[in-house]
């Protein structure tokens, strides 16, 4: 496997390849076709057989996938077969709900710690998890071997709080900061931009009403 050749719109594809699988074997289905996932998932069968192949594909001709082999087969290709250990940074509105929803996620994913500025936090509980000050951060993340950072602070100070993480250690930022941030080579940066996904939500509500609009101009020409 040479994951350096893999696009990023194929790894962005096995989460949900991935959600769908789980839901599978929640209802007891232990084997698929490519086409039967293709119905399913809404991506054609040639695409989820080139996507999967990149990793030397996993379906066995006239049997098609083990629901079960092929979900633990993206666990491992994806590393969601070992634990994370991670800090929030930020316990504000948007701290505190990526707190709870991280505490949700399943696939070896803990909050470990939670740091922030406000002095009139630190010390208090969210989640079960005392806040800590942001300034005792590189020590923690060096003693509890912290891989990932997550950055729910204001744009202006998340190149700042990502810089401290880097130097602390941490393998991996996902930031909701609103503003792109860099980090070293060696630091994997997942960034989430809220708002350009609502965006998108809007084009495609617009373009659905140009379609529409376009099919009634059609039927009246008609």
């Amino acid at each position: 496997m040479k994951n350096a050749k893999i696009s990023n719109a194929v790894i962005n594809r096995l989460p949900r390849y991935r959600r769908y699988l789980m839901e599978l074997q929640k209802k007891g289905v232990e084997k698929i076709s490519s086409k039967e996932f293709s119905n399913l998932i809404g991506y054609t069968a040639s695409q989820i057989r080139q996507d999967l192949n990149n990793f030397g594909g996993f379906g066995q001709q006239g049997y098609g996938y083990s629901v079960e082999s092929l979900r633990e087969e993206i666990d491992a290709i994806l590393g969601l077969d070992k634990e994370y250990r991670m800090v929030i940074m930020g316990a504000g509105n948007l701290g505190q709900a990526i707190t709870k929803y991280a505490n949700t996620i399943k696939g070896g994913f803990k909050v470990s710690g939670v740091f922030e500025v406000n002095k009139n936090l630190i010390g208090t509980m969210l989640e079960g998890i005392e806040i800590m000050d942001y300034e005792d951060i590189v020590e923690f993340v060096e003693k509890e071997k912290i891989d990932i950072g997550i950055i729910c602070v204001d744009r202006e100070n998340a190149q700042e709080v990502a810089d401290k993480l880097c130097f602390a250690g941490v393998k991996g930022i996902w930031s909701f900061a609103r503003t792109d941030i860099e980090v070293p080579k060696h630091v994997a940066l997942e960034v989430v931009h809220l708002s350009d996904s609502i965006h998108t939500l809007a084009y495609r509500m617009n373009d659905i009403k140009k379609t529409d609009a376009k099919k009634g101009g059609r039927k009246k020409t008609d």
